[in-house]
């Protein structure tokens, strides 16, 4: 009996895992930074991202939900050995982030709760493993993505009313940009490699995978938890955006090391602050829960064995990842790496599913891809390959200087 017959919470919770994955540490720090750079004009780049993101993940969703296939195992029935170098790329890109993610929920208990972040480390660590120790503990990491995503929409809601901000203005400014179109560009390609980018689109199609909830018969639900996947993600990203600017209208200045919690200090004082560590915290546990279940389900491809014990390595991939927090502190390197494989990760992944998708023997005879969906994706390969490729020459030079 699938997940779907079950009851269909593997729907909404690929979409939440899909969106809380997206929702980390960086997506917080990336709005608070962006939101201070170009104020309203920042609704734009919402905008444009999010619907970049909506096209890339609807054709990669598909694809995978409709084959029944994962990621890696699509590339390599395109192109035999492909898909190993795919779920290398974005294991070793998921295994980096997550070490970010845990720093970050380390971050979160210190402006919560004034933990030291060594001992932060170990607990936000250990809150992601405790998941998978579980029996059910997919149906936990369902049920666990949903309701601290919720906390965190109801969290910023309440900010929001309490700095009022220009949301008229924000509304303009989402469509006619104060600053100009061309300014806004780096920002835009930088939110939609962290919002579909890496391992990130994988975690809710890999989901529904796994919850058995694919073929032809299953488009409709597919289609409608992608799209509520990137709607969630969005929800967040919009909440954020119009609290912070809430505080920087009135010309507040944000503090670099930790912009969204200074952005709620500002506008809603210490207990202000202390919302912003529990958001992200929040983030932080989602996102190593996201980053670590799928980076494990495109290892599977490399052994049965894999797959067998898939909890006991995703406990295992979440250790690792506080183990090399707790030793290297800061890795600053690694993550400007991972970010940099990052973004060339999507341009191969998206153009793979692309090249798939009018693949009788990978799709099935019966199946039919959109041509606007199609033509759409091709557009965001192309824009993400050039600037993907131009992001990893710029981060790659600026290490070895």
């Amino acid at each position: 009996m699938t997940e779907k017959k079950k009851g269909g919470g593997a729907l909404l919770g690929a979409a939440f895992l899909m969106a809380t994955s997206a929702i980390g540490p960086g997506f917080l720090t990336q709005t608070a930074n962006f939101t201070g750079q170009h104020a309203a004009s920042f609704g734009f780049v919402i905008l444009a991202s999010v619907l970049l993101a909506a096209i890339a993940q609807m054709n990669i969703w598909r694809v995978l939900c409709v084959t029944g296939l994962r990621g890696q195992d699509v590339a390599n029935k395109l192109l035999p050995g492909l898909g190993f170098v795919v779920a290398f790329m974005v294991a070793l890109g998921g295994l980096v982030f997550n070490i970010g993610n845990v720093g970050g929920g380390a971050l979160g208990f210190n402006t919560l709760l004034g933990i030291p972040t060594e001992i932060g480390y170990v607990l936000a660590g250990a809150i992601a493993i405790l998941v998978f120790v579980l029996k059910d503990a997919k149906a936990m990491m369902d049920k666990l993505t949903k309701v601290l995503g919720g906390l965190m929409i109801l969290l910023i809601l309440i900010v929001i009313f309490v700095v009022k901000p220009p949301v008229g203005d924000a509304l303009v400014n989402t469509f006619v940009p104060a600053t100009g179109y061309s300014a806004l560009v780096p920002a835009i390609i930088t939110l939609l490699g962290g919002t579909v980018g890496g391992y990130i689109t994988f975690s809710g199609a890999h989901r529904l995978i796994d919850a058995g909830i694919t073929g032809e018969e299953n488009l409709k639900e597919i289609n409608k938890s992608s799209v509520m996947g990137i709607g969630i993600a969005a929800l967040v990203r919009v909440l954020l955006f119009l609290a912070i600017l809430g505080v920087v209208v009135k010309g507040a200045v944000l503090d670099s090391g930790n912009p969204a919690a200074d952005a709620f200090r500002q506008g809603a004082g210490e207990i202000g602050y202390r919302f912003a560590g529990l958001v992200l915290l929040c983030a932080a546990i989602t996102s190593i829960i996201g980053a670590a279940y799928t980076s494990v389900s495109f290892l599977k491809t490399f052994h049965p064995a894999i797959a067998k014990h898939e909890n006991k390595v995703i406990i295992g991939f979440i250790a690792v990842s506080t183990i090399i927090m707790l030793v290297l502190g800061n890795p600053a390197t690694l993550l400007v790496v991972a970010g940099a494989l990052n973004g060339l990760i999507l341009p191969i992944t998206l153009g793979i599913c692309l090249i798939a998708a009018k693949n009788k023997k990978i799709m099935g005879e019966t199946y039919n891809h959109p041509t606007w969906l199609l033509i759409l994706g091709v557009i965001v390969v192309i824009i993400s390959a050039y600037l993907g490729i131009t992001t990893f020459l710029n981060n790659m030079s600026s290490l070895i200087l």
